[in-house]
């Protein structure tokens, strides 16, 4: 499988560059997934489409203000990290930029010097461990000094923190959103359980490997990051217990989809615990406990698009994204959602 076959044209201006006032009035393109056939709605009609004795399944992580701007100390040069990987409780694994004013040694200052940063070493792609000294709480100095790291191609800064958060984030840890759950709203959420709708939380925490473009031609070439999760016994048991009474597996976006089929058993068993994973999921793949999906429209030649052509097939996917397009759909972070059904 060559990625050029994960490709489509998206205008630029499709791409969303801010979410709207209420989260549940994005649209939502219906993709059967064994027929190809599609149907528009608003996504609050989502309800419609879940039935009593299903399981929802959401990424309750929260992303954290994980972008500092700070100064070299010596030459006041600019430099700028994005916390990746949380080592130990001073160490992170970072992206710096400009890498080559950050090598090992170097000593930056944010806030002033109420946070300092060194790097001690170069990893894997040039990633950066830096090492942080400070006073007081790292949680807190990050939510004062830290800005939310957006994805590159939204282009402006946030005027609400909290619009890049699910209503259900509790566990910080990510460097970016499990966006198709950013369309839920808390009254929406209440609705789908008195419907009779188990929700059931599990946490990955998103690391940027989700959006690393693949830049192999073969697709089989490509290596994902490996991102940490978590699975409680309670929340394990909603899943199975769904599953095993003939109700469906319904995962709000591709990380709660990939942190359920990576620790799973062969018999679509779902075991509780935690991990790293680095599963990658695409067409040829057999899953084991997902049903449905609910997820935002992926970028061309993304991990992501492969991971949906894998529950509904490349050709269906392709002809809906090309439909989303004509339709004028928002594309990617804080754009429209699709269901596979």
């Amino acid at each position: 499988m060559r990625r050029q076959d994960f490709s489509f044209d998206l205008p630029q201006e499709l791409i969303a560059q801010d979410p709207l006032k209420d989260r549940a009035s994005s649209r939502l393109l219906v993709l059967d997934k064994e027929t190809g056939e599609t149907s528009h709605h608003v996504f609050r009609e989502i309800k419609e489409y879940l039935h009593p004795g299903d399981c929802l399944v959401v990424n309750d992580t929260k992303v954290i203000p994980a972008r500092l701007i700070g100064s070299k100390i010596g030459t006041d040069a600019k430099i700028e990290i994005l916390l990746l990987k949380r080592k130990d409780d001073q160490v992170w694994e970072t992206l710096v930029k400009p890498g080559k004013k950050a090598k090992p040694g170097a000593r930056i200052s944010f806030g002033g010097g109420l946070l300092v940063g060194e790097v001690l070493d170069v990893v894997d792609e040039g990633n950066r461990l830096v090492k942080f000294t400070y006073d007081g709480i790292f949680e807190e100095i990050l939510d004062q000094l830290g800005q939310m790291p957006l994805p590159p191609y939204i282009t402006h800064q946030l005027e609400d923190k909290d619009r890049y958060q699910t209503v259900y984030a509790k566990h910080s840890g990510s460097a970016a959103a499990p966006t198709a759950g950013l369309h839920f709203t808390p009254q929406l959420l209440e609705e789908i359980k008195a419907e009779g709708v188990e929700i059931a939380s599990v946490t990955l925490h998103v690391g940027l490997g989700t959006f690393r473009p693949v830049k192999v031609d073969n697709i089989l070439e490509h290596h994902m990051h490996s991102e940490f999760y978590q699975i409680e016994e309670n929340e394990a048991a909603k899943i199975n217990r769904a599953k095993a009474n003939g109700g469906r597996i319904i995962c709000v976006g591709t990380t709660s989809c990939r942190t359920i089929e990576s620790a799973a058993d062969e018999n679509g068993y779902l075991r509780a615990g935690s991990g790293w994973t680095d599963i990658f999921i695409y067409p040829g793949y057999k899953f084991k406990i997902l049903d449905c999906l609910i997820t935002n429209f992926h970028l061309p030649e993304s991990t992501l698009l492969m991971l949906v052509s894998a529950l509904a097939g490349r050709e269906h996917v392709l002809a809906a994204y090309e439909e989303a397009v004509k339709e004028r759909y928002r594309f990617f972070s804080f754009g429209d959602a699709m269901f596979i059904k």
